[in-house]
């Protein structure tokens, strides 16, 4: 296998990591992510002209890419500078309307890339502890159209955003994979009730309530009750993306500590010369080379279909999960209790490698799941 990007590839990721250094510094980032909007669309909108979306997608639908490394080398870059703007959901959400949208639909998708458009993935429900089948949000046909009754959890950026997609169930029992389907439903709908909140790694989500939501027949992706397919190969993207965020994050507090060690000095020598502080950073950089390739392992896998695939992803997010964790902890107690203070980015670093493991499914939850697909794998 070869893990050399493309001459493209490195391009946009230079030129995304130029801008991020240059136009998104953390003091720039911080007031953002602190914001009462939570993000910064005008920014949004210069990160969507630098080509940064349309990596996400193929040509059929107006991008440019498409293929798990393009997404990974945006994401790793997005970690490193702890970018709050909404790119996960675009890419989850934009993967879905590509696969399963009828035309008008998959025209959202051009309205992403531009940045015309800001879309938010409305699936998690409370009590659902990251079972992806586990949809209790009905939807119930009538002559109109549909009517939508439920309450999703943990939506990014649904203030803001121009659309949801929401998943609601048309048929069988509340963790039945069959009967799930899947909707557009405009922010603004009568019906759509937000509470919106501040994230503890920066930006915001809010709980949304659908409320005998009214929709169009057109409002429907894909065939009815067979949403759950679509669901799994989106949110597949979206599990390379948040390895390979992670993996820059991890890469920028791995940089943090190395300069902390090498200057902070005691009884007259950096601290970095004490051999007890350097077997931990080297077992710390040890663990994020094997998240590294558990991420580049996802990205290889993503586009396949089956087991292989799905096993491939619960492992690299059960190896974020944990080393994440642990990367957080290192790092944070390797530059004493200075790691927690407010002037330093590396706190925040910390937050969202945290965090990260709770997007998606922890990593109980892809440990239970590797285990279930390697047995199937077994027979």
């Amino acid at each position: 296998m070869n893990f050399q990007h493309t001459e493209d590839r490195r391009m946009l990721a230079d030129s995304l990591n130029r801008f991020i250094a240059e136009q998104y510094p953390f003091n720039v980032r911080d007031r953002i992510a602190q914001s009462d909007e939570g993000f910064s669309r005008d920014v949004w909108k210069r990160f969507c002209e630098l080509g940064i979306v349309g990596a996400f997608f193929d040509e059929s639908v107006g991008g440019f890419g498409g293929d798990g490394f393009d997404i990974a080398v945006v994401f790793e870059a997005l970690g490193r500078g702890l970018v709050v703007e909404p790119f996960l959901d675009a890419l989850i959400v934009g993967q879905a309307l590509a696969r399963a949208g009828n035309e008008a639909q998959r025209g959202i998708v051009a309205a992403l890339i531009d940045g015309a458009a800001i879309a938010a993935f409305a699936h998690v429900e409370p009590g659902s502890h990251y079972e992806p089948a586990r949809v209790a949000t009905r939807a119930v046909r009538n002559d109109q159209g549909w009517v939508l009754r439920g309450a999703k959890g943990v939506v990014l950026q649904a203030e803001q955003a121009d659309v949801l997609l929401v998943s609601a169930r048309t048929s069988g029992e509340e963790h039945d994979e069959a009967g799930i389907s899947l909707f557009l439903v405009p922010r603004n709908a009568s019906g759509v009730k937000l509470r919106g909140y501040r994230r503890i790694d920066g930006g915001r989500a809010a709980e949304v309530l659908l409320d005998d939501v009214a929709l169009d027949a057109d409002a429907l992706v894909g065939e009815e009750g067979n949403g759950y397919a679509t669901l799994t190969l989106a949110v597949g993207y979206g599990l390379v993306a948040l390895a390979s965020e992670a993996v820059g994050a991890m890469d920028v507090a791995k940089e943090h500590t190395l300069d902390y060690l090498r200057t902070r000095k005691q009884f007259g020598v950096p601290i970095g010369t004490f051999q007890a502080l350097q077997h931990r950073m080297a077992d710390l950089l040890l663990n994020i080379e094997q998240a590294r390739s558990a991420a580049i392992n996802a990205a290889a896998a993503v586009a396949e279909e089956g087991v292989e695939r799905e096993r491939a992803l619960s492992a690299a997010k059960y190896s974020i999960g944990q080393i994440g964790a642990r990367v957080a902890e290192e790092a944070i107690q390797l530059h004493g209790g200075i790691g927690m203070t407010w002037e330093l980015p590396l706190s925040r670093y910390a937050k969202r490698l945290v965090m990260i493991d709770h997007q998606l499914g922890d990593e109980d939850h892809h440990l239970a799941r590797y285990v279930e697909m390697s047995s199937a794998l077994a027979g």
